[in-house]
């Protein structure tokens, strides 16, 4: 057998992990001019490559479960996944440290590329991987963010800054821990210790965190109404409970740290290229838009689309935490799919 068809039986025998990594490495080389990475960089690279192979094995589980009429024709499997793009994305979100094994880092989601007929994965950040973000790249980020709802029965008292007080400040306490009331706002108050006179205290109605609830919330989260199935047949609609206290909170948490300027001259290719994912992210959506309403049939860009699903494809159950990370920022995209994932 000659040189060049043993390497291309090698290459053909490489496993998904291996093809993945060989990627990664090659970019990470590329970038920084050395293809050897650290333990902890080979960490995250792999980090990434298990978090991408359940996402890509649920999703194509999910596609197979549809019927005929709504079930795209390319599997949602790695062969079928451009690894060029993923490694550029995944090389630029290690570096700034965004770990998929984290709880609330960051969100691989696939998306059918009509013009490469390949998934594209985009990532969007949570919660966490926001105060990554804003601490990593911020102008002068506080030395500590406080974040609280606030409930009928508790007493809250906001100190503004006025001529008489330099330093804005609040007085806080929680009455009867066990019976708080109904929610009626919250606030975030950033705290510079050397600088105290710059603190922050941000404040939040209830109607104002209402305004930042997405469009398309779930209720599985934020609580409502949602269809009932019964053997792939809707059935009628049921209320839960859902988290929205939960919810509320994490929605001035990311307003906390949304809040923080970003340092003109920490911006580098990586914190370009995560701008460039959101741009991605909010294209796709337009697309799926798009599709939806005006081709009336399955969506090209999202392999799950909404159509009528079995209750246990849908998400978690009402009665239970919901497991990951999503509902993903910007809030316009928190009802996203696929994965669904937790508000914790």
């Amino acid at each position: 057998m000659s040189t060049e068809k043993q390497n291309a039986v090698a290459k053909k025998e490489l496993t998904h992990s291996e093809r993945f990594m060989q990627k990664v490495v090659t970019e990470f080389g590329t970038s920084v001019g050395e293809v050897a990475l650290t333990q902890f960089q080979k960490r995250l690279a792999q980090n990434y490559f298990v978090a991408l192979d359940s996402i890509l094995r649920s999703t194509e589980e999910k596609r197979l479960k549809k019927s005929e009429k709504y079930r795209d024709a390319l599997p949602v499997t790695w062969a079928n996944v451009n690894m060029d793009k993923l490694a550029l994305d995944v090389v630029s979100l290690a570096r700034v440290g965004f770990d998929p094994s984290q709880p609330n880092h960051i969100n691989p989601i696939p998306f059918k590329n009509n013009n490469t007929n390949k998934y594209d994965i985009t990532f969007i950040e949570g919660y966490r991987g926001i105060e990554l973000k804003a601490t990593k790249y911020g102008l002068n980020p506080p030395d500590k963010v406080i974040v609280e709802l606030v409930y009928s029965n508790d007493k809250f008292v906001p100190l503004k800054k006025d001529a008489q007080n330099p330093i804005e400040n609040y007085t806080f306490s929680i009455e009867n821990p066990f019976n708080r009331g109904e929610i009626i706002g919250g606030f975030y108050y950033h705290i510079y210790v050397d600088m105290p006179e710059k603190n922050k205290l941000a404040l939040f109605s209830l109607s104002d965190i209402e305004k930042r609830k997405p469009e398309k919330a779930s209720p599985e989260f934020w609580g409502g109404e949602k269809d009932k199935w019964d053997k792939g047949q809707k059935v009628g609609t049921e209320t839960v409970t859902g988290w929205p206290e939960r919810m509320c909170w994490k929605t001035i948490f990311r307003a906390a740290y949304s809040d923080i300027a970003i340092d003109s001259q920490k911006i580098d290719d990586d914190y370009l290229r995560l701008l460039r994912l959101e741009s991605e992210f909010s294209e796709a959506e337009v697309n799926e838009e798009i599709s939806r309403n005006a081709n009336r049939k399955v969506i090209d860009i999202n392999p799950t689309p909404p159509q009528p699903e079995a209750p246990e494809e849908n998400g978690a159950a009402a009665d239970a935490p919901p497991e990951g990370d999503l509902q993903v920022e910007p809030d316009r995209a928190q009802a996203a799919e696929p994965p669904r994932m937790d508000p914790f």
